[in-house]
């Protein structure tokens, strides 16, 4: 599990499971507390870390977006409908790092 995850977290990890656990759960609760489907859940998940400004959290969403059948197109999307909001280097940078793992496939 932990493999491919960045080295600092599968530390994380390794040394505190009980914290991971927490955290994973918190993420399941939140995600079942409304009404929005997994796509759309994924889709707000990489508008989020693209406003946060987090490469890895982009590179996180956009992985995990296209193993759960999201086409790359969709993900840019978002980082387009970033432009009026966050402006344009903002929107470049996500372009980017969606590129970084959308290119890979």
């Amino acid at each position: 599990m932990t493999k491919s995850l960045p080295k600092q977290l599968s530390r994380l990890i390794e040394r505190d499971r009980d914290l991971w656990d927490a955290y994973q759960g918190l993420g399941k609760a939140c995600a079942e507390a409304g009404p929005l489907d997994a796509r759309a859940r994924r889709l707000v998940k990489l508008a989020l870390a693209i406003g946060a400004r987090s490469e890895g959290a982009v590179h996180s969403h956009a992985r995990r977006g296209l193993e759960e059948g999201l086409s790359a197109e969709e993900l840019r999307h978002v980082a387009k409908l970033a432009i009026p909001t966050l402006g344009f280097p903002a929107s470049v940078a996500a372009l980017s790092w969606i590129g970084d793992i959308a290119d890979k496939e």
